[in-house]
C-alpha cells in the first residue's frame, strides 16, 4: 500500500496553522493558506495535497474564485462543506478588496513575489512566462502571463512582454518563469534572456525590479544572485 504522510505526523514547525501562529499568515504559500481552509484531507491525500490539487485544476485562486458551487463539490475530497468554506473565504477578501481599494498586494521582498505564482507555476508542464505589473508604491496591479515555451533572449519580444505594462503606464514590473524539471537553478538562457528584458524596459522607461524563477516549491531571485542590480 501507498503510504500518505498526515500533516499530523509532519514535525510541528511545518504544520500550516502552526507556521501561521509562530510566522504570520503573509508567510504561508497559497495552498497552506487554502489548506488551513479546507482543514481535512481524504484517506488517500493529506489536506496540503488536496489544496494544491486544488489550485492547479482550477488555475490559482483566481480560477477558484470563478469556479460554481456545484464544480467544487463534484471535485474528489471537497463536497458541498469545503467547497462552503472555500467560496466564503474568497468572498470575504473580494469585499475587502471592493471597500477599499487601495488595498493591494505590497511586494517587498522576492518572496513576496514567488508567493503570489509558485503554487501554480511549479506545477506546469511547460515554461510560462508572468510579468506582475507594480505601481509606483510597489503594489501589484496585475499578473500578465506573455506567453508559454523556452525562454531565452532570442524567442523574447520585448513589445510583448511589456504591452500591458506600457498600456496601464506601470513604472515597474517583475518577471516570473517556471522550470518544469522542478530546480529553478537559472540557466545561461535565462541570464542572457533576463538582460535582454532589463535592456528592453529601460529602453521604455519601465525598471525591472527582479526575475523570479520557480520550481518545485522553490524558487530562486536573480536579484538576490546579482545578476538584477
Amino acid at each position: 500500500m501507498e503510504y500518505h504522510i498526515r500533516i499530523s505526523e509532519l514535525p510541528e514547525g511545518e504544520r500550516p496553522r502552526e507556521r501561521l501562529r509562530q510566522s504570520g499568515a503573509a508567510s504561508l504559500s497559497n495552498s497552506e493558506l487554502l489548506a488551513i481552509i479546507l482543514r481535512t484531507g481524504t484517506r488517500s491525500e493529506n489536506v496540503i495535497g488536496l489544496a494544491n490539487r486544488l489550485l492547479v485544476r482550477f488555475g490559482g485562486l483566481t480560477g477558484l474564485s470563478r469556479a460554481g458551487f456545484n464544480e467544487l463539490c463534484n471535485e474528489h475530497g471537497v463536497g458541498q462543506s469545503k467547497a462552503a468554506q472555500i467560496k466564503a473565504a474568497l468572498e470575504l477578501g473580494r469585499r475587502m478588496t471592493s471597500t477599499h481599494p487601495e488595498v493591494k498586494t505590497v511586494i517587498r521582498t522576492p518572496q513576496d513575489a514567488a508567493v503570489l505564482v509558485m503554487d501554480e507555476m511549479g506545477n506546469l508542464q511547460q515554461e510560462h512566462l508572468r510579468v506582475m505589473l507594480l505601481n509606483s508604491k510597489n503594489r501589484l496591479l496585475a499578473i500578465h502571463e506573455v506567453y508559454k515555451g523556452s525562454v531565452n533572449a532570442s524567442t523574447i519580444r520585448v513589445s510583448e512582454l511589456f504591452r500591458a505594462a506600457v498600456r496601464e503606464n506601470c513604472p515597474a514590473v517583475i518577471v516570473a518563469h517556471n522550470h518544469p524539471s522542478g530546480d529553478p537553478e537559472p540557466s545561461s538562457d535565462d541570464i542572457a534572456a533576463t538582460e535582454h528584458i532589463i535592456k528592453g524596459g529601460k529602453a521604455l522607461d519601465i525598471e525591472v525590479l527582479d526575475h523570479i524563477i520557480v520550481g518545485d516549491h522553490r524558487f530562486v531571485s536573480l536579484k538576490e544572485r546579482g545578476i538584477i542590480s
